[in-house]
């Protein structure tokens, strides 16, 4: 019989509370967590963050092969794919993943309880599962139950002609026309993987650019890119209705701004509007708690609720809807909660665009810096300018540093091309650390290495970089 009394009980084993509880868990506490999926990992690691990779390596080797290899000498014929094979490849990368933070909580001997949990009063949270309720009694609960899909009024998700990203990971075939309702990061990234094996994409966006929160210039590349690649883009549009007709869909359009009305006809929809907290279910009112106007849990700047004892992170509270800013989030609060000094730098948290070439960023846009009057020198560098880049075939995009024009303070950068979620780490660490564009200019970098595009971007912010 499993124990009932914690330390710590958090509701959610996505990555911000599966985290949150693996590190309490070390700093000695005990620890249960509640997750009302059979596999841990949320939404993420099941239906997110780690299939849409999977699918995106598959078919961006499938595209490689097919139409990429012959600049390097290589000639392929015939090259095709196996649709089953890449979603099987898919569901054993969730499991193998699921399955090792089953691993972890059994090394850090965390309680898993399978079930929906509620708060059920004074530090008593109420898990339903397949064999009744149980009632687990805690001196600290963290709801970490995360996001789920916005959705489209008018819209009825069925996830077979009208799907969210869940339906969009798992078609049977590649529909020949796919309508993508939502021009940021899930809508472009799923909109990657089909248009590669095979689908006419058109990505429908509200506002007048896609990736509309990232930097202006970066938008802007990127839709140019995308365009090569065969996405068709309706901007500044709204969808007024969807229908389904037969086994296709009929979407009726008009501009933004309003105007005259028009019909775009697509074998699936994926509706991508964005995200929203998941806090049904979970006596939220029961007990108190406080939410914000669009309906996050409201916390303080240690994820105190307004309930002693309840405190939240990720998804659930806002800001940066991102795996790894719930995991530092959870990490940071098992750390208070040890009496420690947990904190985490919201301006030190980079965003990730998994197409092809990759976009990443962090810190502050021009836009922003703009509105909010700060003075700034941009560094910019080419790909097309780095040695190891063109070597690979890989030479569109650019890197961008943004720094406080007295101090030379890193304040932002943004980065279109090739591995640039990987390159992007610098770029945190340096602000992370207050660092300078000075800084990044006068640290050697390997040679030929795509790494010296930051380099070069930080000289240019002073004008002198070497190679343009």
């Amino acid at each position: 019989m499993a124990a009932t009394s914690f330390d710590l009980v958090v509701i959610g084993g996505g990555p911000g509370g599966y985290v949150a509880a693996i590190r309490a868990a070390q700093l000695g506490m005990s620890v249960a967590c509640v997750e009302k999926r059979p596999a841990l990992g949320g939404t993420c690691l099941n239906v997110g963050c780690i299939p849409s990779k999977a699918l995106l390596a598959a078919s961006h080797h499938y595209h490689t092969a097919a139409h990429g290899l012959g600049t390097f000498g290589i000639a392929t014929e015939g090259v095709s794919f196996d649709l089953a094979a890449m979603m099987a490849h898919k569901d054993k990368v969730i499991a193998d993943n699921t399955k090792g933070i089953d691993f972890l909580f059994r090394k850090n001997k965390i309680t898993r309880f399978t079930g929906a949990g509620r708060l059920a009063g004074e530090g008593q949270v109420v898990v339903s599962g397949a064999e009744g309720e149980t009632t687990l009694a805690a001196k600290a609960i963290v709801i970490a139950t995360g996001s789920e899909s916005t959705p489209l009024p008018g819209i009825e998700i069925d996830e077979t002609v009208f799907v969210s990203s869940t339906g969009a990971l798992a078609l049977g075939s590649v529909p020949k026309r796919l309508a993508v309702i939502g021009g940021g990061v899930i809508g472009l990234e799923l909109g990657t993987v089909w248009g590669r094996l095979g689908s006419e994409v058109t990505v429908i966006e509200f506002l007048d650019r896609i990736l509309p929160f990232h930097d202006g210039e970066v938008s802007k590349a990127m839709q140019r890119l995308l365009a090569q690649q065969g996405f068709a883009f309706k901007l500044a549009t709204k969808v007024v209705a969807g229908e389904r007709v037969g086994d296709a869909a009929r979407l009726t359009l008009e501009p933004a701004a309003g105007g005259p009305q028009e019909t775009v006809e697509a074998d699936v929809v994926l509706v991508a509007i964005g995200r929203r907290p998941h806090v049904d279910g979970l006596g939220l009112d029961t007990v108190g708690v406080e939410r914000t106007k669009r309906g996050f849990i409201a916390v303080d700047a240690h994820y105190r609720t307004n309930v002693p004892g309840i405190y939240a992170i990720g998804d659930v509270i806002g800001g940066a809807m991102l795996a790894h800013k719930a995991e530092e989030e959870g990490v940071a609060l098992a750390e208070l909660l040890a009496g420690q000094h947990g904190h985490v730098n919201a301006e030190a948290i980079p965003s990730v665009v998994y197409t092809w070439p990759e976009v990443a960023s962090v810190g502050q846009t021009e836009e922003q810096l703009k509105q909010a009057g700060i003075a700034y020198a941009v560094g910019k560098f080419p790909f097309l300018a780095n040695g190891r880049a063109r070597a690979s075939g890989e030479a569109d995009g650019f890197v961008k540093i943004l720094a406080d024009a007295a101090t030379d303070r890193i304040l932002g950068a943004h980065i279109i091309g090739p591995n640039a979620g990987e390159l992007i780490a610098e770029l945190v660490l340096a602000i992370e650390f207050g660092a300078a564009a000075e800084d990044i200019a006068r640290t050697c970098h390997a040679h030929p290495s795509l790494a010296e595009a930051i380099k070069e971007a930080a000289l240019a912010v002073a004008g002198r970089a070497i190679h343009v």
